[in-house]
């Protein structure tokens, strides 16, 4: 087993304007974070207003996922040959100038154009921000950094659909985008100001073009295959797949040839790193990072945890609209909860890094979500009480709050600072590629479930035909839930719609408590992680800034 490389710098003199920084890089992370979900509470109003077709609603929602994904390794390495400062500035006017376009898009082309545009200076804020903080801060300030960095993804994830359902609610849906702009101003300013340049100051000045795209294509075909399976099917295709003018017309599924041709594509990128590697070419992925224990276990683990947390919070909101009546303000809303607990244990986990280290603290964050959730699970019913509900979801998010940021902490803490941007890139593309899983495996196991429990339920309801059953089951599985509250206006009226009602109740349960589960994998997983210091003697004795061995060509 080889051992972990010792962290290097550039200067072992700490940056005197590193804390001005941290404000400006967490609030770059916030506007990706907060796009990310909230067209899922705009979509609706989106279809009204521009007539979106349902091929362009599922590219509005998707692009900005699919783009986002495939593209962080990528530029998480430009970012360390070019500079992170530069390619933070770079995707901050990207996102802005997206923003305005989606704003003032009018038609589904223009806002999926918008969309593909925001995904891309997406991909490129989060690596910058991320290995930023990593070669900025050193020891028990590093700690600090990253339980901030970590508290606003888990943060903004849940007040994402909060501001949208507000802004859609009593403004428009454009100030949804909208609101990007300023935000956008302040953290330009603060990066030319505050921010400093970060590189790899080893690297050849060149791109891995082959590598690159690879590794795009790859990831793009994986993460395609991932987040369009419900849609689009694991076998024969069950809805038309619809690209500008293209459609495909194949009676099989485009979903697992997407899934074969992305492992095909990234098993050759595998091959061809390693070939470049040990031509003493530069590559775009330095795959001798692998044999860091804690960023190749670290991996695994975020891979299960996003897994389950993005299930769970896939299958939440569907209930609480499609059960219990909830409207998607009131929904996020109640979600919020989320946010205060991760924010509000913010304050502490650096604390407990210094004293229990970062493994230990991430175990216990960990705990805390599957406690949480498999609370969560048992709590959802009929009659389910909002303030339980939002007691579970503090308690999630103060676990959120630990583990996502300290888990983060422990997967870098022992890469070379000169190579984290294609660390942070690969880390946080592990993440991705977990959340698109979990929403395929717990999403399709949630509308499963519906499906079955419902064609269940509604055998005993007197007078129903079966072309009105089937018409019944075939809305509340193609609406994943999200049609229940209309059901009453169709046929079998009041008790079709209470038969969906108790099988979406079934449903939530079955596939809450499964991402409990999940989590709790993810937590064996960390038994593999490398013990770690204390953070205030982590760097008690100055590193002599030399390079990793692989970066040397």
């Amino acid at each position: 087993m080889t051992e972990a490389l010792p962290r290097t710098t550039i200067d072992s003199t700490p940056n005197p304007k590193r804390w001005k920084a941290m404000p400006i890089i967490a609030l770059a992370v916030s506007i990706i974070i907060m796009d990310a979900t909230v067209v899922n509470v705009v979509l609706p109003v989106l279809i009204r207003d521009l007539s979106l077709t349902a091929s362009d609603a599922e590219w509005v929602n998707s692009v900005y996922a699919l783009v986002f994904a495939s593209l962080l390794i990528t530029v998480g390495r430009i970012g360390d040959i070019f500079g992170r400062r530069r390619l933070l500035i770079i995707g901050i006017l990207l996102f802005g100038v997206a923003s305005v376009l989606a704003a003032s898009s009018t038609s589904g082309t223009t806002l999926i154009g918008a969309r593909l545009v925001q995904g891309v200076g997406g991909a490129m804020i989060l690596p910058a921000t991320l290995s930023t903080v990593n070669a900025l801060f050193t020891g028990r300030e590093r700690g600090i950094a990253f339980a901030i960095w970590g508290s606003t993804i888990g943060g903004m994830a849940a007040v994402g659909p909060v501001v949208g359902g507000w802004l859609t609610t009593d403004f428009t849906w454009r100030w949804a985008f909208l609101i990007n702009i300023p935000i956008v101003m302040i953290v330009l300013v603060g990066v030319l100001v505050w921010v400093p340049e970060t590189k790899d100051p080893y690297a050849e000045r060149r791109v891995d073009i082959l590598g690159a795209v690879l590794s795009i294509a790859g990831l793009s075909g994986i993460v395609f295959a991932l987040i369009e399976s419900q849609r689009y099917g694991w076998g024969m295709a069950t809805a038309p797949l619809t690209i500008g003018s293209f459609r495909w017309t194949w009676s099989i599924s485009p979903v697992p040839i997407s899934l074969v041709l992305g492992l095909v594509l990234m098993t050759a990128f595998v091959f061809v790193e390693r070939a470049k590697a040990r031509a003493g070419k530069p590559v775009l992925l330095d795959l001798s990072l692998l044999q860091i224990r804690s960023l190749r276990y670290g991996a695994i683990a975020a891979l299960i945890v996003a897994l389950g947390e993005f299930g769970m919070l896939f299958a939440l909101p569907l209930f609480l609209q499609g059960a219990l009546g909830y409207s998607a303000l009131n929904t996020g809303l109640l979600i919020l909860s989320l946010a205060v607990g991760t924010f509000l244990i913010s304050g502490g986990t650096a604390q407990l890094t210094q004293r229990f280290g970062g493994r230990a603290v991430v175990r216990v964050g960990l705990l805390l979500e599957a406690v949480a959730i498999t609370g969560l699970g048992l709590s959802i019913s009929p009659s389910a009480s909002g303030p339980v509900l939002a007691a579970w979801l503090f308690l999630y998010g103060a676990g959120v709050g630990m583990a996502t940021a300290q888990l983060t902490n422990v997967i870098l803490v022992d890469v070379p600072v000169a190579q984290s941007g294609q660390a942070s890139g690969l880390q946080s593309t592990v993440r991705q590629l977990g959340a698109a899983l979990g929403i395929a495996v717990l999403g399709t196991l949630l509308v499963s479930t519906l499906g079955a429990v419902t064609a269940n339920n509604l055998s005993s309801v007197p007078g129903l035909s079966d072309p009105a059953r089937n018409q019944v089951v075939s809305i509340v599985k193609g609406s994943a839930g999200a049609a229940i509250p209309e059901l009453a206006g169709m046929p079998g009226g009041q008790p079709a719609q209470t038969a969906a009602e108790s099988a979406m109740v079934t449903a939530a349960r079955i596939t809450t408590l499964s991402a409990a589960g999940i989590i709790l994998l993810g937590l064996l997983a960390t038994i593999a992680l490398p013990p770690t210091r204390p953070q205030d003697k982590q760097d008690s004795v100055p590193a002599t800034p030399r390079p990793h061995p692989a970066t040397k060509r």
